[in-house]
């Protein structure tokens, strides 16, 4: 699979091999991915990144239906990275961020989602 840091920056429109960046994006990441621990989606253990070396693959394991997480990643670090100016938008934005959490609890629920642990190889 591919690099988290990469995939969010490219779906922000920052070219992968521009860092300048990076250690705004990967904290903006990992508290994403600390509410995604909280709301039991990924690994049982906390998960973070701090380069582009950690793949989508470490977090979902061998569970194959969290594509929906990229997407609500990436929401949240553009709320917090580069908010849009219009209240309409930022409005809109959070409306789906709440759906994808709402969704994504529904999944853990219905066991769908299972936490695993992941192993250091």
């Amino acid at each position: 699979m591919s690099s988290i840091l990469d995939t969010i920056k490219k779906m922000l429109g920052v070219e992968t091999d521009v860092d300048v960046f990076d250690t705004d994006i990967i904290v903006h990441i990992n508290s994403a991915l600390m509410t995604l621990n909280q709301l039991g989606v990924g690994p049982a253990d906390s998960f973070f990144i701090s380069d582009n070396t950690a793949e989508w693959d470490d977090f979902f394991g061998t569970v194959t239906e969290l594509e929906l997480v990229k997407s609500y990643i990436y929401l949240k670090v553009k709320m917090l990275f580069d908010t849009p100016t219009s209240s309409t938008v930022v409005e809109a934005m959070t409306r789906q961020i709440t759906e994808f959490e709402w969704r994504l609890t529904a999944q853990v629920e219905k066991n769908i989602i299972p936490v695993e642990e992941v192993v250091d190889e």
